[in-house]
């Protein structure tokens, strides 16, 4: 029997699963092994843990792995994927492939067909490939400077809103103000980070603190209706939507002939149905040709794919 590994490590979450040659057999879900995030030190904990887990699950020792495909966020750069490589060396004994987060996530989608796959996790990217087997890209510049639409982008734009808001109310108590306009997602934004002021608020923002992990809270304003946080949903949604056109246009440009597969994968997708409505929206609006698949792909599949191709 044959037997192969499909890692995807993320920002925030690292999935393993190990299926033979037709099926999948375990999968596991652990914490983030994003290097330029957690480190080198992180990543191999985290790595290590998840190939151990999810063999352990399958009923197999991870010498047994026949190979093994990861698909990391930075790996088109040579020195972050020889670590996750060794990394992964280091109790895998059979070939080994390191690719980009998108990669496997296109696999997911498409297999080896064409189409454009929009992602949206703690980081955010688009990335296509058409019938020539050309391949193009948009977003996923990091966290800093780019990532926009993604979970960490939403959690940023989320506290500078609410921060605008209180400028604009221009009363230092509005915060206890019940009426004022972003009163449900401050609250919502207070429990995520414990805080109790907008002082704090902004104090946390500025020391280093972790945006993504106020995604749910922005939904969970959102959904019942707080205007600011759904003006921050809808900045999103176009934001990942203008990745998508940028793709298309170099892919697919006026195409009218044949339909163009669009997928979506990634947390912010699957856990935001509003997010996936306005952008499914905005794409068709300018580009009818589009067809997406209406399931958020799960990249990890596309990683054990590539995995037993190549072994």
């Amino acid at each position: 029997m044959n037997y192969y590994l499909g890692i995807d490590g993320g920002g925030s979450k690292t999935t393993c699963v190990v299926g033979d040659d037709s099926s999948i057999l375990a999968t596991v879900t652990v914490g983030a092994s994003n290097i330029t995030r957690v480190g080198e030190a992180g990543a191999r904990e985290v790595l290590q843990q998840a190939i151990r887990e999810a063999c352990r699950a399958a009923g197999i020792k991870p010498q047994q792995v026949l190979g093994a495909c990861v698909g990391a966020a930075g790996a088109g750069r040579p020195e972050i994927a020889g670590v996750v490589c060794n990394i992964v060396t280091e109790i895998i004994s059979g070939k080994i492939e390191v690719v980009g987060d998108m990669e496997i996530a296109l696999t997911a989608a498409f297999g080896t067909g064409p189409g454009v796959i929009v992602i949206a996790g703690t980081g955010s990217i688009a990335f296509g490939r058409d019938a020539q087997g050309r391949t193009a890209r948009a977003g996923g510049w990091g966290f800093a400077v780019s990532d926009e639409g993604s979970a960490h982008w939403i959690g940023r734009m989320a506290v500078s809103a609410v921060l605008r808001a209180a400028d604009q109310a221009g009363d230092e108590r509005v915060e206890h103000d019940p009426g004022w306009p972003a009163a449900r997602l401050f609250r919502e934004l207070e429990t995520a980070w414990s805080v109790e002021s907008l002082e704090q608020l902004a104090h946390a923002a500025n020391t280093s603190a972790d945006f993504a992990i106020l995604f749910p809270a922005v939904l969970a304003a959102a959904e019942p209706g707080d205007a600011v946080a759904r003006e921050v949903i809808a900045e999103a949604s176009s934001e990942l939507a203008q990745l998508a056109r940028i793709v298309l246009r170099q892919l697919f440009p006026g195409q009218h002939s044949s339909a163009v597969p669009m997928a979506m994968a990634g947390g912010v997708f699957r856990h935001a149905a509003m997010i996936r409505e306005l952008f499914y929206n905005e794409v068709r609006v300018a580009n009818p040709d589009v067809v997406l698949n209406p399931q958020v792909v799960d990249p990890v599949h596309g990683a054990l794919e590539m995995a037993r191709r190549a072994g």
